[in-house]
């Protein structure tokens, strides 16, 4: 098989350049290791930045996010009992964001492609790419018994963190940077109504809390735990309990709890590779950085590298322009840094780190009282929010 991009994961950030580039002309394929189901069956995040809402119509999969999806103008962040806004349109001069789940946007991405007859091939095991830095690079993976390869002329390493994609570039050639912290996210999903029309963050001394929706009918929730808890440690009363007692009382009595249709931990972390190209293949969303959850840079990060890969091949195919290309990695990375920075700085403003002094509690104390006394601290909380510029 031959095609121009061959794109290496059939997550939200693979679907939507996939979709990008058909929409153009530009033919290519999709490997994934795991069925459609797999992927769907992904519970992840819900916070749109509205660049990223943008792109997914510009992708013409914005229909169902339009209608069912949340406009969100602000957020909640609670502490010593008190809840205070983030006026992100006021404070951003309009802009604002869309909960809509990652699962529901996956699936639109994937009706998209059926609809256009995208080549996506599921099950598709030891996928390799090879030739990276020639002008033929390929992939090949395995199908049954059989392998199977692919020529064209870029690859694209949307494969996740533990993808094959970053682990093909030589160790001397890639620099990896990461800050792994010291607890995880338990979440819940339940079918329940959400107990505030907008999300509330919640800094607390017994551990940070997030209220958080799919919907008006579904809910998502989250503590911060020990790293070394499991699902196992947590029955639904135990949490909805804990919960309770992070939360302002007049949240906490509004609260409506139910049983867990989902219920994970996600470890945080702090990661970034770069460069982000390595010869004819460049990498995007989490194949080359992760963000922990506390600022929803983790999917909308991807989004800005989609951006950049989708205009920069556009720009190579249309119009003979390597230029893109050529900048890629140094204009997603520096976005993606100004990303972490932004959540590191969410993340250690509202969770409790066990190795911190009283010093440090006092500084943690003292940046969350300076956030809401100075309305240019919270007009650049909301910058980061709603998205920096593309």
């Amino acid at each position: 098989m031959k095609t121009q991009v061959g794109i290496i994961g059939g997550g939200p950030s693979g679907l939507l350049l996939s979709q990008l580039l058909h929409l153009k002309g530009i033919d290519n394929v999709v490997l994934e290791r795991r069925s459609r189901d797999y992927v769907l069956g992904r519970i992840r995040a819900g916070v749109l930045e509205h660049g990223f809402a943008d792109l997914m119509r510009e992708a013409e999969c914005g229909a169902r996010m339009d209608a069912e999806g949340e406009i969100h103008d602000g957020f909640y962040i609670a502490h010593d009992g008190i809840k205070e806004r983030i006026d992100l349109n006021g404070l951003t001069g309009g802009n604002s964001v869309v909960v809509y789940g990652q699962t529901e946007l996956t699936r639109d991405l994937y009706q998209a492609r059926d609809k256009m007859g995208g080549n996506i091939i599921h099950h598709a095991e030891d996928v390799k790419p090879h030739d990276m830095t020639s002008d033929a690079p390929y992939l090949t993976y395995r199908s049954g018994s059989e392998i199977k390869r692919i020529d064209c002329d870029y690859i694209i390493g949307a494969d996740g963190f533990h993808g094959v994609s970053r682990k093909s570039i030589p160790s001397d050639k890639i620099k990896e940077f990461e800050r792994i912290y010291p607890f995880g996210w338990l979440g819940v999903l339940s079918r329940t109504k959400p107990v505030s029309p907008e999300l509330i963050y919640a800094k607390h001394e017994r551990g940070f809390a997030l209220c958080s929706m799919r919907s008006q009918q579904l809910s998502r929730y989250y503590i911060q735990v020990p790293l070394d808890n499991t699902v196992d440690d947590w029955s639904d009363d135990q949490f909805w309990d804990e919960l309770k007692m992070r939360l302002p009382a007049d949240v906490s009595a509004g609260l409506i709890t139910g049983p867990s249709i989902e219920k994970s931990i996600a470890p945080l972390r702090s990661f970034v590779a770069e460069p982000m190209r390595y010869g004819n293949m460049f990498l995007a969303g989490d194949a080359a950085h992760i963000v922990p959850p506390t600022g929803a840079r983790g999917l909308n990060s991807a989004a800005s590298d989609i951006y950049y890969l989708y205009h920069a091949l556009l720009d190579h195919y249309k119009k003979g322009d390597d230029s893109g290309l050529d900048c890629y990695s140094e204009k997603a990375l520096a976005r993606v840094w100004k990303g972490q920075r932004f959540s590191w700085w969410m993340t250690t403003l509202l969770h409790s780190f066990p190795s911190n002094s009283d010093f440090d509690n006092h500084l943690q104390q003292t940046d969350l009282e300076y956030l809401f006394s100075s309305k240019s601290a919270m007009t650049s909380l909301a910058e980061n929010y709603v998205g920096l510029p593309f």
